[in-house]
């Protein structure tokens, strides 16, 4: 197998403050693989001083090129132009703020010379993050193991390399509503792991507040799974059964033994329970319908106000 060409694609949102040291460190790793190798920074609508800094790096060094969109489309918008204009043999998806080394990268590309086509790096620790965060991400991956036919493998970010054929598949994916992580595994191919200790953030502070990790973990769930639905279907199914028995119940009592007027508390909890059902039931219907409303839009993924190509051949 002939490789000659690595791209690493580093989407950016707000990342100033960690921008200068994340790229030497990168370029001391890239500058001893035995590839031609570039970078491509994706800066995805920043409000601070990122898009300079990247013109600078690019000014600098031949071998940076950089994207900037139009405006903050979301992570996994700016990782699918990223991905969209790679033309080298593979390319390295890695987050700008050092808690995935890049010093893994040479371990990525003999993984990729033995015949694999995705290399994920999987964390074995999180460090610089709350119990809390390390539970609800380990309860997330092990419940998409659980109601999605895609296995997506547990502890495990967008810090990947891709095949040339990998991303050749990923380009015929357009879907609006994006989780990168489901479409990485969704293509298939020979797709293997390497482990390593995830660090905290070197700089600055982390944009995945709790309700836009929840908001991801929603379309992880949408994206790839059913289950939701189903779940709402045995949930409307399960308390008619209990309303039918209720009914039953109430039914035989007042025909043994009378019906003198008692029961207030009991219908307002039945009244409550079923209409606490119904709009969970409508609440997740919704979600899927909305889903197929942005998708029938048929609306561009992003658009891109400036671009700059390294200047280096393939």
């Amino acid at each position: 197998m002939t490789m000659s060409r690595l791209t690493v694609v580093v989407p950016a949102y707000n990342e100033a403050a960690v921008l200068e040291t994340f790229h030497a460190r990168l370029f001391r790793v890239l500058d001893e693989l035995p590839l031609a190798c570039d970078v491509l920074y994706i800066d995805d609508g920043s409000s601070d001083t990122t898009w300079q800094l990247i013109e600078g790096l690019a000014a600098r060094d031949p071998r940076t090129g950089a994207l900037k969109l139009s405006r903050n489309f979301g992570k996994e918008a700016a990782l699918t132009a990223g991905l969209d204009h790679v033309d080298a043999d593979a390319a390295v998806v890695i987050d700008a703020d050092l808690q995935d080394p890049p010093e893994l990268i040479p371990t990525l590309v003999e993984r990729w010379r033995e015949g694999f086509d995705v290399v994920y790096a999987t964390r074995t620790a999180r460090e610089g993050e709350t119990g809390f965060k390390r539970f609800t991400s380990a309860l997330f991956y092990r419940s998409m193991e659980r109601v999605s036919d895609t296995r997506v493998p547990r502890d495990t970010g967008d810090f990947r390399l891709l095949s040339r054929r990998a991303l050749d598949a990923l380009r015929q994916l357009r879907e609006r509503q994006r989780f990168m992580k489901g479409l990485f595994t969704w293509i298939g191919y020979r797709q293997t792991a390497v482990y390593y200790l995830r660090e905290p953030r070197q700089a600055g502070t982390t944009k995945w507040n709790y309700w836009r990790l929840l908001q991801l973990a929603i379309e992880g769930f949408t994206s790839f799974s059913t289950a939701p639905l189903r779940l709402a279907t045995w949930i409307g199914v399960s308390a008619s059964l209990l309303a039918f028995l209720y009914g039953l119940w109430v039914f035989g009592k007042a025909l043994l033994f009378g019906d003198p007027v008692h029961g207030y508390p009991s219908l307002m909890v039945v009244i409550l329970f079923m209409g606490g059902v119904q709009l969970l039931a409508l609440g997740v219907i919704g979600e899927y319908l909305g889903r197929n409303y942005a998708e029938s839009k048929q609306r561009p993924l992003y658009f891109i106000e400036e671009k700059r190509a390294p200047r280096t051949g393939p």
